[in-house]
């Protein structure tokens, strides 16, 4: 399994010959809003790899269709030549066309070709504190022998009891937590800091972890390199696998 981080959410990850997509963001640095928030995005780095750099995808995991740091207008505009795209039901609803809604913990498979065949579940997210209306989130663990044996990609979230259910229920190889401690609208977090991200590191022992979304907006307060020293404190080092923008990283999953 590779994965290559394009920018912020959005990472392409490749099982055998299956391609993935998360959360497609490939507009340039400025300021936008997205169609469905009251809040304005700074961004202040483009993506590494272009949609045409990216090439054929096979499906789109969108954590949810309206935050624009999460689907931007190129994002959107890729959306309809991918043969289906797994969201939220609201997102589904509003979208159209070959969305796919799941409820947390719907799993659908996904087959191309003679590739290995792929189970996807959708996962809880909470994307900020109780009281805090953002909107219907989702993440998604993908196996191959069985639900979620391979890899969870948190989306948006806190972590919460929700989160917490999704170690319970699966062992992933790999766990790709959406960081950043996003604070797009005040003096509380909407996305994992270091707190979560350690809770994640205890709930999920034998997982390699991997930290996106934590660059490249300016409503982002945590950087990598920052969660990375956390780990460090705490002697945890081994536990967090860096990844670098463009550059693919492998997982040996066998």
């Amino acid at each position: 399994m590779t994965l290559t981080l394009i920018g912020g959410p959005t990472v392409l990850i490749q099982i055998d010959d299956i391609r993935l997509l998360t959360d497609p963001t490939f507009d340039p640095p400025g300021q936008y809003q997205g169609p469905h928030s009251p809040v304005k995005h700074l961004k202040t780095a483009g993506p590494a790899l272009s949609v045409e750099q990216i090439g054929r995808l096979d499906a789109v995991l969108l954590s949810h269709d309206h935050h624009f740091d999460n689907l931007d207008n190129s994002g959107r505009a890729l959306l309809p030549s991918i043969g289906v795209i797994y969201t939220t039901k609201s997102g589904a609803q509003r979208l159209g066309g070959s969305v796919v809604g799941l409820r947390p913990f719907e799993t659908r498979s996904l087959e191309v070709g003679r590739s290995t065949k792929l189970f996807v579940t959708a996962t809880p997210a909470r994307h900020g504190p109780i009281g805090v209306d953002a909107g219907d989130v989702v993440g998604f663990a993908l196996g191959v022998n069985e639900p979620g044996d391979l890899i969870y990609i948190t989306g948006d979230t806190l972590w919460f009891d929700g989160t917490a259910d999704v170690a319970r229920r699966f062992s992933p190889k790999v766990v790709v937590l959406y960081t950043g401690a996003a604070e797009p609208r005040g003096r509380f977090r909407m996305t994992m800091g270091s707190e979560d991200a350690l809770e994640a590191a205890h709930a999920f022992p034998n997982s390699r972890l991997v930290s996106v979304h934590n660059e490249g907006w300016g409503h982002l307060r945590e950087s990598q390199e920052q969660l990375a020293d956390v780990f460090r404190t705490f002697g945890l080092a081994n536990r967090l696998t860096r990844i670098e923008k463009g550059m693919p990283l492998e997982f040996a999953v066998a």
